[in-house]
């Protein structure tokens, strides 16, 4: 059987830049094993098999997997999948199209926003399914240096410091001086995995940041490991900003209102990414939260199973 995919590059409106995503339309009848051994064959970060969806006014059901294993909920998974869905169904029209659906999750529905315009990349928006919390884990800065190669001098910045946060997927968020940092760390896999909690069923990975960046709009810069799902460096990474969103608030105390950031990733390895992050704060909470970024088909075919 012929099993049409696609191939995008997300959280970028350039080609061969952000983060390449492997979407096959056709995902029905495909075991649980067969869909990881054909993301393991893809060797993207992530693979998205779209299937009937369980609630008829749901547009689609995904399934996310890494060459490693299956993940709840990802964020560039769904910006490319929603993107890729509407521009599949547009079929070539070449129309201004907006549009809003529901994407399920093994997470949960995620509904998401999609904007088309003619000659320009798509761009998708999705609220945050569920809202990131922190976690309880004590961390020794000390070993957090060893397993980036760096000194514990260059591990946090005013009052942030490593916490570990999820909104379905784990992530030890580790604030980092500055930029010199972030480009001068070595990621050590091994020590990392010494002292990673485990937290939602799986060893949390590490996101690495510090403010501003390459790009002067930028708000935070980025850096994603995670060695225990097959991942070693990820250039964009909607769920671990997901996580993140809320030690913004935590360790930032925003004001009441609406707050938009800029976040870039994937720099360091060619693949410059970004992604735009919206909060909503009310009572000191808060209260929304979406993630956006831009996707663009680079490739398309069939595959013979």
């Amino acid at each position: 059987m012929a099993r049409r995919y696609a191939i995008y590059d997300v959280f970028t409106s350039e080609k061969l830049q952000g983060n390449p995503l492997a979407v096959v339309f056709d995902g029905d009848g495909l075991s649980t094993e067969a869909m990881q051994a054909i993301a393991g064959e893809f060797n993207l970060s992530e693979t998205v098999f779209v299937c009937k969806p369980e609630n008829p006014t749901s547009a689609a059901r995904l399934r996310i997997f890494t060459p490693g294993t299956e993940l709840p909920f990802a964020g560039h998974p769904t910006v490319g999948t929603a993107v890729a869905l509407a521009e599949d169904a547009q079929a070539g029209e070449g129309v201004n199209r907006d549009l809003v659906h529901v994407l399920e999750e093994n997470i949960g529905p995620v509904r998401c926003a999609v904007k088309l315009r003619p000659g320009e990349a798509g761009f998708a928006e999705f609220d945050l399914p569920r809202k990131s919390v922190r976690l309880d884990a004590r961390f020794d800065i000390g070993r957090i240096a060893d397993a980036l190669s760096l000194k514990s001098t260059q591990i946090g910045f005013e009052n942030h410091v490593p916490a570990l946060w999820s909104a379905g997927v784990p992530f030890v968020a580790v604030p980092l001086h500055d930029l010199k940092a972030m480009t001068d760390l070595e990621f050590d896999a091994a020590r990392w995995e010494q002292i990673a909690p485990m937290a939602d069923g799986r060893l949390a990975s590490a996101y690495l940041y510090c403010r501003g960046g390459i790009n002067h709009h930028a708000r935070f810069h980025t850096r994603m490991f995670a060695p225990a799902i097959g991942v070693h460096e990820d250039p964009a990474t909607g769920s671990a900003l997901a996580a993140f969103s809320a030690a913004i608030h935590c360790f930032d105390q925003l004001t009441e209102g609406h707050h938009s950031f800029l976040v870039e990733q994937g720099v360091e390895m060619g693949r410059p990414s970004y992604l735009h992050l919206h909060l909503d704060i009310a009572n000191g909470d808060i209260v929304g939260a979406r993630i956006g970024g831009h996707a663009v088909k680079i490739a398309a075919g069939e595959l013979y199973l």
